[in-house]
C-alpha cells in the first residue's frame, strides 16, 4: 500500500492548528442587538473578547455619498461596559438583509465602493472591525422561492472577491469575521474550492449552530443540538477551514413547532417525528406553525402553559445531544439550550474538534437573569482548566 502524503499533511495541519488553538485563550463573541440592548455587570463579562453590534444595513455602503452610520449605540458609550481590551465590531447584514450584499458584489467597481465605505465607517465610529452577515450567498436565503438559487450562483465566486476587497480597504490590523450557515444544505458558497479563499481574508468564522431546525424541515430535531453542530463544523473543516478559526454558536432563545399528533404519539421517540407543514411550498412564507422567543421576551400567551411544562418536564437527548420536550396535549415540539446543555457542548464539540472559540446570539437576549451566559462562563472556565492540564502533561 502506498503512503498517502497528501492525507498525512492534511492531518498534520489539523494537529498543528489544534495546538495553536490550545495555546491561546478561546474567543468569546457576544452579539449585542438593537432589539435587546441590555448589558449585565462587567464582572459577568470576564470571558468576553469581542462584541458585535447588530446590525448595520449592507445597502448603506453602496451609496457613494454616504456619511451617516446609524446604530443603536455609540462605541464610546459601550466600551466602558465591557472589560478592558474587548474588541468592538459592527455586524453588517442579517438573515433577510441580502440585497445590499448582492449589489455590492456585482462588479469590481461596486465591491471597491462598498469596501471603501465600510473602511470609512470603521474609522468614523472607532470600531475594531466588522462581522459580515451575508448569511446565504449563492441562495437558500429568505427569498429562495422568489429568487431561485440558480439565479444567485454568480454570488458564490463573488463572495470571496468581496471579502478580499474588504481586507484591502480595512488593512491587516482590523478584524473581519463572517457569520455562516450551520446546515450543509445552505453552505452553497462554502466548498473546498471557496473556503480556503474565504479564510485567507478572515480572522474567524461564526458558525451558526442554531436554527438547525427551522420552517423548511418536516420532522423534529434539535435546533441547536450537539450532533448537528458537529456536522456543521466538520463540513467547514473538510472544506479547508482551520478549526482554530471556527467559533461555535449558542442560542439564547427557544424554538417550538407544531407536530402531527398520531405519528409523534406512536413513535418510540418524538425526535424525528413529523411536523405539520411549516412553510408555504409556493412562496416560502412562514405558515405560523412555529415560533421562538428570547429569555428576555415575554412568553406568548398561546404557548405559555406548554412552555412551563417544557421547562419542568423536558429531557436531554443523550443520542443527538439537546434538551427537548414534546407536549402531547398541545402537539408542540420544544427545542432550546438549558444551562446544563450549554456546558455539555464544551467537551463534546469545542474540545473534541479543537475549535477556537464560541459566540452567542445574543447577549441582551439572556436578560435579566443571564443564566445562560453564566453557563457559558462556566463552560469556558472548565475548558480553560482542561487545556491547562493537557499543556502541563
Amino acid at each position: 500500500m502506498r503512503f498517502n502524503w497528501s492525507l498525512a499533511l492534511h492531518w498534520l495541519s489539523l494537529c498543528m492548528a489544534a495546538e495553536v488553538a490550545m495555546s491561546s485563550p478561546p474567543r468569546c463573541i457576544m452579539y449585542l442587538t438593537g432589539q435587546h440592548p441590555v448589558v449585565p455587570a462587567v464582572e459577568q463579562l470576564k470571558y468576553v473578547t469581542h462584541v458585535a453590534l447588530a446590525f448595520m444595513r449592507p445597502g448603506t455602503f453602496n451609496d457613494p455619498d454616504v456619511s451617516d452610520w446609524p446604530l443603536f449605540a455609540t462605541v464610546a458609550d459601550l466600551r466602558p461596559k465591557f472589560p478592558a481590551g474587548t474588541k468592538i465590531m459592527i455586524a453588517i447584514g442579517g438573515w433577510g438583509d441580502t440585497l445590499g450584499f448582492s449589489v455590492a458584489a456585482t462588479s469590481a467597481e461596486t465591491r471597491k465602493r462598498f469596501a471603501d465605505n465600510v473602511a470609512r465607517m470603521v474609522r468614523a465610529t472607532g470600531v475594531d472591525g466588522i462581522d459580515v452577515d451575508w448569511e446565504y450567498p449563492g441562495g437558500n436565503g429568505e427569498d429562495y422561492k422568489q429568487v431561485p438559487n440558480y439565479a444567485k450562483a454568480w454570488e458564490i465566486p463573488a463572495y470571496p472577491l468581496l471579502l478580499s476587497e474588504l481586507r484591502a480597504s480595512l488593512g491587516p490590523d482590523k478584524i473581519i469575521s463572517a457569520a455562516v450557515p450551520g446546515l450543509e444544505r445552505d453552505m452553497l458558497a462554502f466548498t473546498s474550492l471557496t473556503v480556503p479563499r474565504i479564510m485567507h481574508h478572515l480572522d474567524f468564522l461564526n458558525v451558526m449552530t442554531y436554527d438547525l431546525m427551522n420552517r423548511r424541515d418536516t420532522v423534529t430535531k434539535h435546533h441547536t443540538g450537539v450532533q448537528l453542530s458537529l456536522e456543521a463544523v466538520d463540513a467547514y473543516i473538510a472544506a479547508g477551514a482551520d478549526p482554530g478559526k471556527l467559533n461555535l454558536g449558542f442560542a439564547f432563545y427557544t424554538k417550538y413547532f407544531q407536530t402531527e399528533h398520531e405519528a409523534c404519539g406512536s413513535a418510540a421517540s418524538p425526535v424525528g417525528c413529523p411536523t405539520l407543514l411549516l412553510e408555504d411550498p409556493e412562496t416560502g412564507a412562514d405558515l405560523g406553525r412555529g415560533g421562538g422567543f428570547s429569555w428576555h421576551d415575554s412568553v406568548p400567551e398561546n404557548v405559555a402553559q406548554s412552555f412551563t411544562r417544557a421547562l419542568g418536564e423536558g429531557t436531554y437527548d443523550d443520542q443527538q445531544g439537546g434538551y427537548y420536550y414534546w407536549d402531547e396535549a398541545e402537539n408542540l415540539w420544544w427545542s432550546f439550550d438549558t444551562p446544563d446543555a450549554i456546558k455539555r457542548k464544551f467537551p463534546l464539540v469545542l474540545e473534541k474538534r479543537g475549535l477556537g472559540g464560541v459566540f452567542a446570539w445574543g447577549l441582551g437576549e439572556d436578560a435579566p437573569l443571564f443564566e445562560h451566559l453564566a453557563a457559558l462562563n462556566e463552560g469556558l472556565a472548565e475548558h480553560l482548566r482542561s487545556r491547562v492540564a493537557k499543556e502541563e502533561l
